[in-house]
């Protein structure tokens, strides 16, 4: 598609000429949220970020761009193949973790859990104003006490005739405190089973309050969520979501966007400290024309080349139905890692205003901690793929 070749190209970023390899949809969704990052995102975000506010006038704009319901056939879902909802969830967080996260939560978690453990009527009832995020999202999983250890959860859940009564406590749940539909995951007093339930907010019992002094993704909110005696009617526990192992395959299809969002923030570090080196001037000459900046950027454009390759071939996987979880795993821990580097590195390259919001690039630098971790911390990734290349668990 050489056609599309100059639009939004940053600098040097395409080493391996991988976009050659993107088919009209990729290039299609591709170049829309580029140009939304770019026009849209990159003048306003700054402001958001600093004062920890949600930039609703960016959430809304998701659904016109087509892109809210990940995979997901029908129900006005973006039905986006995995190669183009990777590249959609690079480009939102070029542009801003907390854009990124807020469509993460929603679409990939969120609607996830209905589109794979709902009915068809649960599907029908929930989605559609989803996908047009009329209704907003949340995925309630993490607990005070449990954070990797996700299948010791301690929320219960209690058959009382044709309602289930809910009770115990949720923490770092994206969206909690402005979610019209939050999926509760909670364990069954009688099986011991963990079942899936949508809550629909406000709901009596139900509270959520914003964590406060977060340094990362600070434009979008993370809550404790209290559940005390909240009463779900039957028809709003999640039809096929009856053990642990079912929310499991919802967690194993976001893993590896995880993947895709470090590319997007690692992207963003590099372009901003080559565009800074090639135009900031010292002792007469660019910063760029020195030997050890120079190899820098080299090194810094290695490691993001990368984790593209990376990225590409998870997105081949995934097309084919072949992703297994621990592959995604592993792309999640060595993209997030990586990601980590070339920020530090780029913000140690811009030097003093590396530390300002105006060069972007502290803020990617500080949103990459919150991705490196959720989704399963860097050591939980590598006892899960260290399990699956020796057949020893090692976990305890």
């Amino acid at each position: 598609m050489a056609e599309y070749a100059h639009l939004g190209e940053a600098l040097g970023t395409d080493f391996f000429s991988v976009r050659e390899q993107f088919t009209g949809e990729q290039w299609e969704k591709f170049i829309a949220v580029r140009k939304f990052v770019d026009d849209e995102v990159l003048p306003d975000i700054g402001d958001y970020w600093e004062k920890a506010e949600l930039p609703w006038h960016l959430f809304r704009r998701l659904p016109e761009l087509k892109i809210v319901g990940e995979d997901i056939d029908g129900y006005g879902a973006a039905a986006m193949s995995p190669m183009a909802c990777g590249l959609v969830h690079m480009e939102l967080h070029r542009g801003d973790g907390s854009l990124g996260t807020f469509l993460g939560v929603h679409a990939g978690l969120a609607m996830q859990s209905i589109a794979m453990c709902g009915s068809e009527e649960q599907k029908q009832r929930w989605l559609p104003a989803m996908s047009t995020l009329d209704k907003v999202g949340a995925f309630a999983l993490t607990e005070p006490g449990h954070g990797s250890d996700s299948i010791a959860l301690e929320t219960t859940a209690r058959r009382d005739g044709d309602h289930w009564i809910l009770d115990g406590s949720k923490r770092w749940i994206g969206n909690g405190t402005i979610a019209d539909y939050v999926t509760v995951w909670a364990r069954d007093t009688d099986s011991g089973d963990v079942k899936g339930f949508v809550v629909e907010t406000p709901a009596e019992g139900y509270t959520a309050t914003v964590i406060p002094g977060k340094v990362s993704l600070r434009s979008v909110w993370q809550a404790d969520i209290e559940l005390s005696g909240v009463r779900v009617p039957e028809e709003n526990r999640l039809a096929n979501a009856n053990s642990f192992k079912d929310c499991g395959r919802v967690l194993a299809s976001t893993r590896g966007i995880c993947a895709w969002m470090a590319l997007g923030h690692a992207t963003a570090g590099y372009d901003a400290a080559m565009r800074y080196a090639m135009a900031r001037e010292q002792f007469g000459k660019p910063l760029a024309s020195f030997q050890i900046v120079q190899q820098r950027l080299v090194h810094m454009l290695a490691d993001l080349t990368s984790m593209q390759l990376y990225c590409m071939q998870l997105g081949r996987l995934a097309d084919a139905g072949r992703l297994s979880p621990t592959v995604a795993g592993l792309a999640k821990m060595h993209n997030t890692r990586t990601a980590r580097k070339i920020l530090s590195e780029a913000r140690d390259l811009l030097g003093g205003n590396g530390i300002l919001l105006e060069h972007h690039v502290v803020r990617h630098w500080a949103d990459i901690e919150a991705i490196h971790t959720f989704e399963g911390t860097e050591t939980m990734q590598t006892l899960i793929v260290g399990r699956d290349i020796t057949g020893i668990g090692a976990f305890a």
